[in-house]
């Protein structure tokens, strides 16, 4: 058996390339299994993580979701009663659920937190984990600017430090303005120190961005407006706090965007729904303008109105991040098409055909 960690940041890709080369590695005829040590509680309700889901419909999986997952954390998981249970406790349990998603597999796929330190208090992070399952790492890469570079390197070299693996890394949602960067800066310094760079995944909005259905499921608020268009895009977060003259400009050149504001900023509002907005969050429990209401409805623009005040929204939507789900087909066949194109598929079928082979970073 062979097992592949999936390591980055939370909405960097992680799943989305999971779930490529999961699907890529069942139809060269392989058994594959997904493991997620962590869920992340995103929202007030707790429900089945949508990776989860996902994954275990794709792959068509027997385990439940707590076998899969077998523990849920959030950010305050070491005094909120979260995780209660010793450290001996906590990994017994882990290793329990892993055995178990892994026996009869050729491969399993484990999913990361959302950020490789995660979970290291209780020895839990992704490096103790993958030294534990004695995976080979998949890093993927997101970049939008060289200090997010910078703190992906420190990943590598953490990598490296613990002697794990390296298959090699993939970057994903890569932005038409990072490409040349990545492709001619970015990937060779990683290549040059640590691994091949097994693609480069350019960002399609349709598979990385969430939706406003996303926003709801954290927030929680009351759906003031437009409750069918909970499916649209949300690319930009602006928060409407200035005054007109001086956001009019903003909200022009932010596309597909959520706009934050009190619920007493009407005036602010309609100048929002005026540009290219796919929600309008009203803070604070107040009640828009009759108005707002029906430029909203004529638009088709969803308006959540949150009771928790603007900073408190802000923080709460710090956990958002965009999941596929197992009935969009669109998504899942341009996950499938992008990783067939853009993925080195040579590299990452020897590693998993042969397990005594290791891809490491160069010395």
């Amino acid at each position: 058996m062979k097992t592949l960690y999936f390591s980055g940041k939370s909405g960097g890709g992680k799943t989305a390339a999971a779930l490529g080369i999961g699907m890529k590695l069942k139809d060269e005829g392989l058994k594959v299994s997904y493991f997620k040590p962590f869920s992340f509680r995103k929202g007030l309700v707790k429900k089945d993580d949508d990776d989860v889901v996902l994954m275990r419909q794709i792959l068509s999986l027997p385990f439940s979701s707590e076998t899969i997952s077998p523990l849920t954390v959030n950010a305050h998981y070491l005094t909120s009663g979260f995780l209660k249970e010793n450290e001996h406790n906590l990994i017994s349990r882990v290793e329990k659920a892993f055995k178990r998603c892994s026996d009869g597999y050729d491969v399993v796929l484990i999913d990361g937190s959302i950020e490789p330190f995660i979970g290291y208090n209780k020895g839990l992070d992704d490096f103790s984990l993958a030294e534990k399952f004695q995976a080979s790492v998949i890093p993927v890469v997101r970049a939008d600017d060289d200090f997010q570079f910078d703190q992906n390197l420190l990943y590598l070299e953490l990598w490296k430090q613990h002697k794990i693996p390296i298959i090699g890394a993939v970057f994903c949602n890569v932005t038409p303005t990072q490409w040349n960067t990545s492709n001619s800066i970015y990937k060779p310094l990683i290549e040059e120190k640590y691994c091949p760079v097994l693609g480069l995944l350019p960002r399609q909005i349709e598979v990385s961005s969430p939706t406003v259905a996303e926003f709801y499921d954290i927030l929680q608020g009351e759906i003031l407006a437009a409750p069918d268009r909970l499916d649209r895009i949300v690319e930009e977060v602006v928060i409407g706090t200035m005054n007109i003259e001086s956001a009019l400009s903003y909200l022009r050149r932010a596309p597909h965007k959520a706009v934050i504001t009190g619920g007493d900023r009407s005036d602010m509002a309609l100048t929002a729904l005026e540009t290219s907005t796919s929600v309008l969050i009203l803070t604070g429990g107040l009640y828009p303008d009759v108005r707002v209401l029906a430029k909203a409805e004529e638009k088709g623009v969803p308006v959540i109105m949150v009771h928790q005040d603007t900073y408190t929204t802000i923080e709460n939507l710090h956990s958002i991040y965009w999941s596929i789900h197992p009935e969009d087909e669109r998504a899942i066949n341009q996950v499938r098409e992008t990783c067939d194109k853009y993925v080195d598929w040579k590299l990452i079928l020897k590693a998993v055909s042969n397990n005594g082979t290791k891809t490491t970073g160069k010395k």
